[in-house]
């Protein structure tokens, strides 16, 4: 996939950011952490747990094509808020020059709620899934259109090794079926095309008939409505990510709970 050269300046700070994680300081501090890292909780199963609608909310900061959306930014007390609400897990954007996250966001969630995290960030490499678990993390994104197929079998693998999951996010058939070839559990179809970050919700509803029965299926971004969560979920998806609706809301555990009523 060619993308725009924002995505281009944000996967080259990436591999920057993955060399410093390389070197051998980073690599003894890392696995120090990793030997006292909780315990990984069930991502999937609290994505299919009884009930109302499974909701993975996102914490972010700032947005590429909306700005900042919370000034007043506690990654803690935003994290209670959701937990509150009835979240089923929780997204920690960790991506510090494009997004306004912090490694330091992800422990700071994880000593506050008792949720599933999903580290969201730019994995590119088999260091950033041991680093996710040193932090307490539970499970990673990994998208499809920035990995080769060997890449991202590889990194599967040293995410399952580590006792956590993935949710393997995709944008067309294409990018499904070579998430199913490489045996993804949990896929994420992300509405919002990373080039242009136009957003389409009814794409999660045109490729719902790619994703296998077995698997678990979240629709990403543009949910901004009970409604839509309804309509999706007609459609066979078992969980939904939201960020921006949540983020900018000045309530949201009491959105949350009207949601899941």
């Amino acid at each position: 996939m060619a993308f725009s050269e924002f995505l281009c300046n944000i996967l080259k700070n990436k591999r920057q950011e993955i060399l410093r994680l390389k070197s051998i300081d980073s690599r003894h501090a890392l696995e120090k952490k990793l030997q006292s890292a909780p315990s990984a909780r069930n991502f999937s199963e609290a994505l299919r747990r009884p009930g109302s609608f499974r909701v993975i909310a996102e914490m972010k900061r700032v947005s590429p094509s909306r700005g900042v959306l919370s000034k007043d930014y506690h990654p803690a007390r935003l994290a209670c808020a959701y937990a509150a609400g009835g979240a089923a897990a929780i997204s920690v954007l960790t991506d510090g020059p494009f997004f306004g996250g912090d490694a330091s966001h992800l422990e700071e969630t994880r000593g506050v709620v008792a949720l599933p995290l999903l580290r969201k960030d730019f994995i590119l490499d088999d260091i950033q899934v041991v680093e996710s678990r040193a932090l307490g993390a539970d499970a990673v994104l990994l998208i499809v259109a920035a990995l080769t197929p060997g890449e991202l079998r590889r990194l599967l693998q040293t995410t399952w090794s580590l006792g956590m999951e993935a949710l393997v996010e995709v944008h067309d058939a294409a990018e499904v079926r070579q998430a199913v070839d490489v045996g993804a559990k949990v896929l994420g179809i992300n509405n919002r095309d990373l080039n242009t970050f136009k957003i389409d919700l009814h794409l999660s509803a045109e490729l719902a008939a790619e994703l296998p029965g077995w698997t678990v299926r979240v629709s990403e971004s543009g949910i901004a409505q009970k409604s839509d969560m309804e309509r999706l979920a007609r459609a066979g998806y078992d969980a939904f990510l939201v960020g921006e609706r949540l983020v900018t809301h000045q309530d949201p555990a009491a959105l949350l709970k009207e949601w899941l009523s």
